[in-house]
């Protein structure tokens, strides 16, 4: 009898547990649009009155529109570049996870791949911290992901729930780049945390959906002799007098003969400033040889390319004042660009 009872007692606990196990099911994902607007806030502005810090242009050959994304998550149209309709909202979160409620959106691209569309995006979540930098700032939870869409204007969603890169890495500034028929993410691990910043690439999944293998260093901010420590200029560098150079938003592009350059920006003695770098193979994996000088160095960078519908080809980036005291918003500029030799050149200002 006393064996039974034992034996009893046994099944009433495993079956406790089996109950338990049941009744923890995975949280629920609540998906929400982050940033952008909607509705009646939707409006229509000429393209020298936007203010947008990152700004990416992509020519959407199926719908012939122009679609401009930035920092903050907001999404813009236009079929002539220069009178443009929104902001619209086109990125869609699981809110439940790391990236939370109210993150920061940072230098998001749009990127057509087999017949669909990617938006490679930066999620800064403040509230998380995940490494602590001896005389610099916490260093807050930071990471490009890859959303998917359909439809160009979106709504993006993520493609997984899984992390392209170390978690406990502050990574930003993701962009798509494919050579002999392989995927890859190019982004930067960010000086705040490696305080001489990063430009790295890793291998992605055929369908983007994750990451493959280790990442893998291109270059570090100090390589090139153009860029300026943080600390050295002072009151030019937002009021944080730390250590350390900037590598921020890289861009990659061939030239005419088949050679490969990289747009990239670090800090100049006019500010921010955007560089060139080309691959001395031609291949993703380089090495890679730096300019002397900056490409353009007034207060300008995150630099991208895009052909216009006509065969324009236009360097879009930023711009802000050169006022120390006063340097107001940030603002995208247009250049025309050739690259059909060996290197890329400016040709003049582009107005639409």
């Amino acid at each position: 009898m006393k064996i039974l009872f034992h034996f009893t007692i046994t099944l009433f606990v495993l079956s406790l547990v089996a109950c338990n196990q049941i009744k923890s099911p995975e949280p629920v994902k609540q998906y929400a649009f982050i940033g952008g607007k909607e509705g009646d806030k939707i409006d229509t502005t000429c393209f020298d009155s936007l203010q947008l810090s990152d700004p990416f242009i992509l020519a959407d050959e199926e719908t012939q529109m122009y679609y401009l994304v930035g920092s903050g998550g907001s999404l813009w149209k236009s079929t002539n570049l220069k009178m443009w309709t929104g902001p619209y909202q086109y990125i869609t979160v699981d809110t439940t996870s790391w990236i939370g409620t109210a993150p920061r959106i940072w230098a998001p691209e749009l990127h057509k791949y087999k017949d669909k569309y990617y938006c490679f995006v930066t999620f800064t979540n403040p509230k998380i911290i995940v490494d602590t930098v001896p005389n610099r700032y916490n260093v807050q939870r930071r990471a490009t992901h890859i959303l998917t869409s359909d439809k160009v204007a979106g709504p993006y969603h993520p493609i997984s729930d899984k992390n392209y890169l170390p978690e406990g890495w502050s990574t930003l500034d993701g962009s798509f780049w494919e050579e002999d028929g392989v995927p890859y993410m190019v982004f930067c691990h960010e000086w705040m945390q490696t305080v001489n910043g990063i430009i790295n690439y890793i291998q992605l999944a055929p369908d983007l959906s994750e990451s493959m293998g280790t990442s893998t260093t291109l270059f570090r901010a100090s390589d090139a002799p153009w860029p300026r420590e943080m600390k050295s200029i002072g009151e030019l560098t937002f009021g944080m007098a730390l250590e350390g150079y900037v590598a921020d938003g890289p861009f990659l592009f061939r030239t005419g003969t088949g050679r490969l350059g990289m747009l990239w920006s670090s800090w100049n003695n006019n500010r921010c400033a955007q560089g060139v770098a080309y691959s001395k193979s031609d291949k993703l994996a380089g090495p890679w040889v730096q300019c002397n000088t900056p490409l353009i160095s007034n207060n300008s960078g995150h630099g991208m390319l895009f052909r216009t519908f006509d065969g324009k080809l236009l360097m879009c980036l930023h711009h802000q004042s050169l006022d120390s005291e006063n340097p107001g918003p940030r603002k995208p500029t247009l250049f025309e660009v050739d690259i059909s030799g060996d290197e890329i050149k400016i040709l003049e200002k582009y107005h639409p």
